[in-house]
């Protein structure tokens, strides 16, 4: 990966190294993002009482460390491999991925032109960290419609290749939010009622609505931003429970998890 940042890292952050030597009570490794060295001490490798340090790293192997401290008069940076939850492992390795992948992208296109890749890279990721931290950000945020290359100040001869590159590549995966709404009505009209009702949650962006028998239905929503159409989606099923309420009858709703 050609992805580098300048300076040192602040604590708590979340870092790829590689190791380069092994002690018996301490680990140097490679910061792979800073090209800087850094120390994590054998009571920071793993919980509990380690007998052979080698267990669990060995030359050359890339882990996922978190910074404690940084001296930066001194030039030392403590890591630590044992406060990286799998959680925070999954989401940097996540991470290096898509960077990895907007690097990809952008050798094909300098092959596609017959230009020299470095310089392609070099001169797109100047422009582009202006505003962003690492170009897969940028490059989700443009697939979008969030920014374009152009207000990003790309190089007018990269935009066309670039952008429809990048409209294949970086679209938002759509992640199903998910319910099951139980509705009941004693009103003379109840049937109506429930037609209305399931009309408001039918007229939310995407969303698809499937009777699963004895009241229940299946509340389906393809979203590309999970947080704001669960929040949405609250918002219309709180109307259609006063709704209910209103007219006789009553329901509930049972969030599923996103999976992401």
């Amino acid at each position: 990966m050609l992805y580098r940042r300048q300076g040192f890292p602040e604590d708590g952050e979340v870092l790829l190294c590689t190791v380069t030597k092994v002690n018996p009570d301490s680990v140097f490794v490679h910061i792979n993002e800073y090209e800087k060295s850094g120390m994590i001490h054998i009571s920071e490798i793993s919980p509990g009482r380690i007998r052979n340090i080698r267990e669990f790293v060995s030359e050359g192997k890339v882990i996922v460390c978190k910074v404690l401290r940084v001296n930066r008069e001194r030039g030392h940076i403590d890591l630590s491999l044992r406060r990286v939850n799998e959680s925070l492992r999954r989401n940097k390795l996540d991470e290096v991925k898509q960077e990895q992948k907007a690097e990809k992208l952008i050798e094909l296109v300098a092959q596609k032109m017959k230009k020299d890749f470095k310089k392609v890279y070099d001169e797109i990721s100047a422009s582009v960290r202006k505003e962003y931290d690492m170009l897969w950000l940028a490059f989700t945020d443009v697939a979008v419609g969030k920014t374009t290359l152009e207000a990003l100040g790309v190089a007018k001869e990269y935009q066309k290749e670039l952008d429809e590159s990048i409209q294949k590549r970086f679209r938002a995966e759509k992640i199903a939010v998910e319910g099951i709404l139980k509705l009941q009505t004693y009103a003379d009209d109840g049937v109506a009622v429930i037609i209305k009702a399931l009309k408001t949650i039918e007229a939310l962006p995407n969303a698809i609505v499937r009777y699963l028998g004895a009241g229940a239905y299946k509340i389906t929503i393809d979203s590309e931003d999970v947080k704001k159409d669960e929040k949405m989606l609250d918002e219309k099923v709180e109307e259609v429970l006063e709704f209910m309420k209103k007219n006789d009858g009553s329901g509930s709703f049972a969030k599923e998890a996103a999976e992401e």
